[in-house]
């Protein structure tokens, strides 16, 4: 099997995820290079990462990738986004697609006239939450009518809630509030810090009502790096529950069952194998296999992998994974919470046209 030759704009943090990933996976994952505008920056790159670097689309292009990934400022995205689209480029665009309704609303057009983009949402594809969908989607807990998810920020948190309530892009009334406390500062994207310090932690809380369904939302930044704030996961169904790590449901009504997600990795305890993740149990049953052993990919890793392997497969013709309006609404609903925090009062979202279409 080729592998996945794709390109990338962009030379920040979250580009470094793709150049580990193309790394650790040279046999699945080629990058046939990164567009940076810096010369400076483009050198850099090429010494760490041993990958070409150019400062227009037109050579980025020119190496012919499957398609691109866009790793740009929030403002810059929407730019490319139509650039791309008017060279018929599939692209893969970081989130969220656009910084506010109105420039979402923009993009809407491009879906419209054939554009073929997608959005690299991941935390759907990390393990324990892919693990937690498929219990969801196999029917055990009967009909999902709430969902409390603590383990994201704003639109990749709602991301997780919708999917995990099976609502689609349907307009919910939002009440929120926002919350600080006090907190031992943590890590952060440079490392451990050196000293102990007290600093303040934000949260945001809120309430989804979708009538029939609920989706409640909780998250402290802090949670991505913390050591001592961690995630909470509790999915309700008419005839079971996901409890973070623990699935009970009725196998009828006499016949209670219970069993853990068992995460299974390779590499421990003097196991030979190497070191990397294989996937989870339920019980004796795989509810999730990692797609990339051997691999030695963190679980975000998998995820943005798991991103990089469907958009091949969708600029191939194959199907959405996570499309400009799934990604539009996540980010409008993220919008609203902090409207509906600021307001301190039910917010009635809308139906928008991604919706309507």
């Amino acid at each position: 099997m080729n592998p996945i030759r794709f390109a990338i704009i962009g030379g920040g943090w979250r580009t470094l995820f793709f150049l580990r990933i193309a790394r650790a996976l040279p046999d699945r994952f080629q990058i046939t290079g990164l567009m940076v505008r810096d010369p400076e920056k483009g050198a850099l790159l090429e010494k760490e990462w041993g990958i070409p670097t150019f400062r227009t689309l037109n050579e980025t292009l020119a190496a012919k990738p499957c398609f691109v990934v866009v790793s740009v400022p929030w403002a810059v995205t929407p730019v490319l986004l139509k650039e791309l689209a008017d060279l018929a480029v599939p692209t893969l665009a970081e989130t969220p697609p656009a910084p506010d309704i109105e420039g979402l609303l923009a993009l809407w057009p491009l879906v419209k006239a054939g554009a073929r983009i997608q959005v690299a949402e991941q935390y759907n594809f990390q393990p324990i939450h892919a693990a937690r969908l498929a219990v969801v989607k196999s029917g055990k807990l009967g009909a999902v009518t709430q969902a409390q998810v603590s383990a994201a920020h704003g639109y990749h948190g709602i991301s997780i809630m919708r999917a995990l309530l099976g609502v689609g892009l349907q307009a919910p009334t939002i009440t929120a509030r926002h919350f600080t406390s006090p907190l031992v500062n943590g890590p952060g994207r440079d490392g451990p810090p050196n000293e102990e310090n007290v600093g303040q932690s934000g949260q945001e809380l809120a309430w989804f009502d979708y009538g029939d369904k609920l989706g409640v939302f909780d998250f402290t930044g802090d949670q991505y790096f913390s050591w001592v704030r961690s995630p909470r996961i509790l999915v309700r169904g008419e005839r079971g529950e996901i409890n973070n790590t623990t699935v009970r449901w009725l196998a009828d009504c006499r016949t209670p069952i219970t069993v853990e997600l068992q995460r299974q990795d390779a590499g421990q305890d003097g196991n030979l194998e190497g070191y990397y993740h294989k996937g989870i149990l339920a019980g004796g049953e795989w509810v999730y296999r990692n797609p990339f052993v051997p691999g030695r990919l963190a679980d975000d890793e998998i995820a943005i992998a798991t991103c990089l392997q469907k958009m091949a497969e969708y600029a191939d013709g194959g199907p959405d994974f996570y499309n400009l309006a799934d990604a539009s609404q996540d980010h409008y609903l993220g919008i609203m919470l902090d409207l509906a925090a600021a307001a301190q009062a039910p917010l009635h979202t809308e139906l928008q046209p991604w919706a309507l279409a």
